[in-house]
């Protein structure tokens, strides 16, 4: 562990990331967000979802810092008088679970298209290659919409509720999965030509362990960087659905049901309801953007 930490301290990745200040606030920025998340039930001020803590007196309370607010509810708080500080530790803990789940998901399926693709060829490879062409022509949030309302039709009301989590993350990570396929696809296309790939072939190593073992380690480089850069886009597609109504249930809501929620009082007043978890959102997927894009650029040897 101390080598790795010393060769990491050695490394160019770090001297590009320390001498980068937007690059070091964004880190810092999306660890207080991914930590804050995590830690909720621990530092929130109240259990929003829990319904006997909550009192319809305390509807509509602005933040403590404008008159008739309190210090009890530091952002205001709801039209059901949930603590909106503690709604957005909450539900920062749905999107950022969906986002991590629906690119991990994406990325395992378009790894494992763009590797069939390029070491199998041919037939296999226009196959494949067609079906993630016609799946790029239309937007990442209208598959996802279909890929729900196929669930919704298929299954009962109730079982849905329960699923809704599931559906979401594999709804977001079917529009998603061509983004990786395609670069995957064409270094493995390189890759397999290469010598060390022929000599495997010659002392009879078999296709598949040839693929995972052999050209799959030397293909993974631009996949961390789609990924930093698709976990944004995926929060944003998970807030995007529930904004609809077609995202997780109310009963657990994430940033984006909750800008929905507000939205519907924003015009009468009660602008704070919406306007701070749609601050969330935005330095959440904002810090992640920068540090894809800082990624991108320290990973590109023409670069350096």
């Amino acid at each position: 562990m101390a080598n790795a930490l010393a060769r990491l301290r050695d490394s160019d990745i770090w001297w590009s990331f320390k001498r980068s200040p937007i690059t070091v606030l964004s880190a810092i920025v999306a660890l207080v967000c991914i930590v804050t998340s995590v830690a909720a039930p621990l530092i929130a001020p109240h259990n929003p979802f829990d319904l006997a803590t909550l009192n319809l007196l305390d509807a509509f309370k602005p933040p403590a810092w404008v008159a008739e607010g309190e210090a009890d509810y530091l952002l205001g708080t709801d039209d059901q008088g949930r603590d909106v500080l503690s709604a957005i530790l909450y539900g920062a803990r749905i999107s950022l679970l969906v986002g991590f789940a629906a690119t991990i998901f994406a990325a395992f399926v378009g790894v494992s298209v763009g590797l069939l693709a390029g070491f199998l060829g041919g037939t296999v490879d226009a196959l494949l290659m067609r079906i993630a062409d016609i799946q790029l022509t239309f937007p990442s949030i209208l598959v996802a919409l279909l890929v729900d309302g196929i669930v919704r039709a298929a299954v009962a009301r109730e079982v849905h509720d329960q699923i809704a989590l599931f559906v979401v993350i594999v709804a977001i990570g079917i529009s998603e999965w061509p983004k990786f396929a395609r670069p995957v696809r064409g270094s493995t296309m390189v890759e397999r030509n290469k010598e060390y790939v022929l000599a495997a072939r010659v002392i009879g190593v078999s296709s598949f362990r040839i693929m995972t073992g052999h050209v799959l380690p030397n293909v993974l480089g631009p996949v961390l960087v789609i990924a930093t850069l698709n976990l944004g886009l995926a929060i944003l597609s998970e807030a995007t659905l529930s904004f609809l109504g077609v995202g997780v249930p109310p009963t657990q809501p994430s940033l984006g049901t909750l800008i929905r929620i507000g939205n519907d009082f924003l015009f009468s007043g009660e602008w704070w309801i919406t306007i701070f978890p749609g601050i969330a959102l935005v330095v959440m997927v904002l810090s992640v953007n920068l540090l894809g894009d800082w990624l991108r650029d320290a990973l590109n040897p023409r670069l350096r």
